[in-house]
């Protein structure tokens, strides 16, 4: 009978939904500056009836307690930080912040826990128990949103037996979703590097340490550390999507700035993988 209602109810404020996300999706903002993203939240809970209290500056919690006798509690998290990117759909909805775009879904995330809140509300007579909603700030930049979150207690008073978040998957069909047991998300490290040399005249590169050059070659053997070094059946991930190298057609850097990510599934791999990289970006260097 409550799956039913729930699907019934699902359908009816679809579009309301739909509208939500189009309308954060187009208003993004970067990670611990959610702030229209936070009044817009706070403004549907106030239409479902709902107390809120504000953690981590940006972040927002609420309670749903049902109506039925229960001392249960679960947790329903969504993120809701874009990224650094420029959007170049051309869509309606199309990020109207330059530069700021919700990339990786934290709008269809954010917009989903305001439907399914409406949704519990609505029914709140059919179940017991509490449910937490958790709208975190600033999953994309460390000292992450949840850790803040966390420090501040928001997995107290009430303690939740267990928190769900969930996440777009554009390689899933529609209409399905996605389990499996154990571990699913992996450890995100973040990495700076500054390769220093000494930069000149692109004319006279035997006058100069070239960066640019010692940056190509760490880049490539890098890609070792994780083809050579990890074991093929723990997932391990090494990705560099920034290297600024601010030099012009004739003129060597003094330095190349890089940034980029490690993941992996594996604790004692991550503190091996974190010693191999450092030695061999350090003796590439070095050598050159």
């Amino acid at each position: 009978m409550i799956k039913e209602q729930i699907q019934e109810l699902a359908a009816n404020i679809f579009g309301e939904v739909v509208a939500n996300r189009r309308h954060l999706h187009a208003h993004p903002e970067l990670s611990f500056h959610e702030i229209e993203t936070s009044v817009f939240v706070a403004r549907k809970l106030e239409e479902l009836g709902l107390e809120y209290h504000k953690m981590a500056d940006t972040g927002l919690v609420a309670l749903i307690k049902g109506d039925k006798p229960s001392d249960r509690v679960i947790a329903l998290r969504a993120d809701m930080d874009a990224l650094p990117i420029t959007e170049a759909n051309d869509v309606p909805y199309k990020s109207t912040n330059i530069g700021v775009m919700h990339a990786c879904g934290h709008d269809v995330h954010t917009s989903s826990l305001l439907g399914t809140a409406k949704i519990l509300t609505s029914i709140k007579a059919s179940f017991g128990g509490t449910v937490k909603l958790i709208f975190q700030p600033a999953e994309e930049k460390l000292p992450g949103g949840a850790s803040l979150m966390i420090k501040e207690g928001v997995l107290e008073n009430p303690k939740p037996q267990a928190v769900f978040g969930q996440h777009v998957m554009p390689l899933i069909d529609a209409g399905k979703v996605g389990f499996r047991s154990g571990k699913y998300m992996a450890s995100t490290d973040e990495l700076y590097v500054t390769v220093k040399g000494k930069g000149g005249h692109g004319a006279q590169p035997q006058q100069n340490i070239d960066p640019v050059i010692i940056t190509a070659h760490i880049l490539t053997a890098l890609q070792q550390v994780i083809s050579r070094f990890a074991d093929p059946k723990s997932p391990s991930v090494l990705s560099f999507g920034k290297v600024i190298a601010d030099g012009a057609t004739n003129v060597i850097p003094n330095e190349v700035y890089l940034e980029g990510t490690f993941r992996t599934m594996d604790e004692k791999w991550r503190e091996e993988a974190h010693k191999r990289i450092k030695k061999m970006a350090e003796g590439i260097a070095e050598s050159m």
